[in-house]
């Protein structure tokens, strides 16, 4: 549920406004995470005075990044693909670019988990040469044997 924001008037519009506390709560981040993608130019909110005040803008966009994140972008890639929508106003090429990321990101994973699997697979492999032995061994030769595996 999104936090009650404050409105301001502008002109005979009103302005949807939040402090950083509240977007914090909404989103289950630090004050200092929401700081640092300030840091890293990915929200910029305007300022009055010393305070932070982030509009629906910046509300929008660290939705965006943290669905990003889930998906296990970078930073940067999430930084790009909100950038071409601010410079472009083009959906379009958003949505080009952010399949070119989603298919370098299902590279990746599809790597991992093949990668995962043959580790697993040695490990298996492990395992019942360590219970082999250890149905064979007597007591003091079956500790040695797993000293020695260690090795």
């Amino acid at each position: 549920m999104a936090p009650r924001a404050r409105t301001t008037s502008a002109s005979s519009s009103r302005a949807a406004t939040y402090t950083i506390s509240q977007l914090a709560r909404e989103f289950a981040l630090t004050t200092r995470a929401i700081r640092f993608y300030e840091d890293s130019r990915l929200i910029a909110p305007a300022r009055a005075g010393r305070a932070r005040v982030y509009g629906e803008r910046e509300r929008v966009r660290i939705k965006l990044i943290l669905r990003g994140k889930r998906l296990g972008l970078a930073l940067s890639e999430i930084g790009e693909l909100l950038d071409l929508y601010e410079v472009r106003r083009n959906e379009r090429a958003q949505l080009a670019a952010f399949l070119e990321l989603l298919a370098e990101r299902r590279r990746r994973l599809l790597q991992q988990r093949e990668d995962i699997e043959i580790v697993l697979s040695e490990i298996d492999g492990i395992e019942r040469e360590c219970r082999r032995r250890l149905a064979g061994a007597t007591p003091s030769v079956a500790v040695q044997t797993a000293v020695q595996a260690s090795d």
